[in-house]
């Protein structure tokens, strides 16, 4: 399902001369303007790409540090004009809160401001990119917390359109994303951001409409885990008080069966436990062999990325998996494995675009450990002869149900 919403905030210009104002002569189907290129062109219908978002429509906070704050309007500007610019008022200054913000003069400028903190993990506004390219259309100003965008409403490759008498200016700001390749699939850990606004010139007012999008995928049925009992699950056990170990305390409790799909943002932590069920001897040993992600609940579909290697962390991955020790005083410690990965996404390798759902598997041996040696992965073994054990019955696949990339929660 994909949800949409729009914000329309109206400004009132000023009656006195000049009333209208000075912005290109409107066309009466759409077409991209450039800066640079003022050659006629035959109209044309635009088409503009939307690839899917995963943001709700713009909640500003207005916890801004004073070091970072960007001045909104001009000097003395009262709490009731300030508002009314998308703006943040703590009683002695207006300024921009952590969102986008976008504003349309009468002189034909779009005012753009991007908070970094817009999602997470974080924007980087480095790789914001407007509809077209050209002089002016990057960012004109910044600081360590947001980024300063402004331009000709004729220009970065706007689209122009008249409605009914009003005079419609559109583009749009998307934001690009670190990919990393893996020989089965390709992943990211960063954020998607889209969005389009317009500035609409009514007579004597001015609207400024912005729009973003949130794709929800419709939940994949759970995977089975077949007849060989060994189990996963995902800890979700929240820390309530100051010093403790969020990792401890993720493992104290599990989400269930009718919490999927489980929604997380990119780079949160995930508590995977595997873990041997209905079997009470002390000495079987379980052991990870491989786990890894897929798009669907198929454990052999492609794309695949790696998270545990031979039992070990990726290390193709810059974001490294940790294995987390399994407490001795729990009961039979060495039926358990766990691990915590920060959440990703896939990527499409043609399109680009991100995949919104991903499974968990991991291939599982029980191992017994000999008189010399341990069940433990290489890269937790001390010397070579640690390899000397035996494994019982062949390797099983468990998975997970499905992982969500989720927006951020509301501040």
């Amino acid at each position: 399902r994909s949800y949409s919403s729009h914000i329309i905030i109206t400004t009132n210009i000023n009656p006195s001369p000049p009333q209208n104002p000075s912005l290109p002569p409107p066309r009466k189907k759409p077409y991209p303007q450039t800066a640079g290129d003022q050659s006629a062109k035959p109209p044309q219908t635009p088409q503009i790409q939307r690839p899917p978002p995963v943001l709700p429509p713009p909640v500003t906070s207005c916890e801004v540090d004073d070091t970072v704050r960007v001045p909104c309007g001009p000097p003395g500007t009262s709490r009731d004009e300030c508002e009314a610019l998308s703006c943040c008022h703590d009683g002695r200054q207006c300024y921009f809160g952590k969102a986008v913000t976008v504003q349309c003069t009468k002189d034909g400028q779009f005012i753009v401001v991007v908070a970094k903190d817009a999602t997470l993990p974080k924007l980087n506004t480095d790789t914001i990119s407007l509809l077209g390219s050209g002089p002016g259309c990057s960012c004109v100003d910044s600081n360590s917390a947001f980024a300063i965008y402004q331009f000709p409403v004729s220009a970065c490759g706007t689209l122009v359109m008249e409605e009914n008498g009003v005079i419609v200016y559109e583009n749009s700001m998307s934001s690009s994303f670190e990919v990393f390749q893996g020989p089965r699939g390709d992943i990211t850990r960063d954020s998607l951001y889209e969005l389009m606004f317009q500035c609409r010139y009514i007579g004597q007012s001015v609207e400024v409409v912005l729009e973003e999008f949130l794709r929800v995928e419709n939940p994949l049925p759970v995977a089975g885990l077949g007849p060989l009992r060994v189990g996963m699950r995902l800890g979700n056990g929240q820390c309530l008080s100051k010093g403790c170990d969020e990792c401890n305390v993720a493992y104290s409790s599990y989400y269930t069966e009718a919490d999927y799909p489980i929604p997380f943002v990119l780079r949160d932590p995930v508590y995977v436990e595997v873990l041997i069920l209905d079997q009470a001897n002390p000495n079987y040993v379980l052991t990870l062999d491989r786990c890894w992600a897929t798009t669907c609940e198929d454990a052999y579909s492609l794309p695949q990325w790696d998270i545990l290697i031979n039992g070990c962390p990726n290390q193709a991955d810059t974001y490294r998996t940790a294995l987390v020790p399994v407490p001795t005083t729990l009961d039979l410690p060495r039926h358990y494995r766990r691990f915590v990965f920060q959440m990703f996404a896939f990527v499409e390798q043609n399109t680009k675009n991100q995949k919104q759902e991903l499974y968990i598997h991991c291939s599982t041996t029980v191992c017994v450990p000999s008189p010399s040696g341990s069940c433990e992965p290489i890269c937790m073994q001390r010397n070579v002869s640690d390899v000397d054990q035996k494994t019982i019955g062949p390797k099983m696949v468990v998975s997970s149900g499905p992982l969500v990339v989720s927006a951020p929660p509301e501040e």
